[in-house]
């Protein structure tokens, strides 16, 4: 007679494990289909695999560290992969002091990212300068290009920096596929004198 193996069975349903699947997208069910428009397929299936790029100069950078590790865990959002090179990422996170030698760099990454690009400006002196108010800091990175989320904080806690990436998902689930080519996003990136 063979013993049961009882650590190979599975009794908790996954809703006891305090795991949540990503929701449906609204549309219309019936039996058998479920119909919903393009826009929204796109959006949940971007706001789940996102690629961000750390541009991380200072303290604001160590407590991403943090985020990414396993007590906090950002992976657990889509945003596993990190990417170190523009052409592949589609999330620019500014992390710390940009002096204004570096405000080119920052925006040539950004020149280099592909369609869609979001920016998040995480911390005190990514977002305002900070405490550095002087002749060589940048007060702000959107000086350079759009940014789509501030992260306050000086340094910021890493449940801001999953908050910040949170708002960043909504963001991202809830854009239509067409505003990049309205009007008023291009009167927008005209005004960073980005074609």
């Amino acid at each position: 007679m063979a013993r049961p193996v009882r650590f190979n069975i599975n009794t908790k349903s996954t809703a006891d494990w305090g795991i949540n699947q990503a929701s449906m997208p609204e549309g219309h069910m019936g039996e058998g289909f479920f119909a919903t428009s393009f826009d929204k397929v796109v959006g949940l299936a971007r706001k789940n695999s996102i690629w961000p790029l750390p541009f991380a100069t200072s303290c604001c950078g160590i407590e991403f560290m943090a985020t990414m590790a396993s007590t906090y865990d950002l992976g657990r959002f889509g945003a596993e992969r990190l990417g170190f090179t523009p052409r592949q990422c589609d999330l620019l996170m500014v992390m710390g002091t940009i002096a204004k030698k570096m405000g080119p760099v920052v925006r040539q990454v950004y020149l280099q990212m592909a369609e869609p690009r979001w920016v998040i400006a995480v911390g005190a002196c990514a977002s305002s300068g900070g405490i550095f108010d002087s002749y060589s800091v940048l007060q702000g990175i959107d000086q350079v290009v759009p940014v789509d989320v501030y992260v306050p904080g000086c340094p910021p806690r890493p449940e801001a920096i999953i908050d910040g990436v949170l708002r960043i998902q909504d963001l991202i689930h809830n854009e239509p596929l067409r505003r990049r080519n309205g009007p008023q996003y291009k009167a927008l990136m005209d005004s960073y004198g980005i074609e």
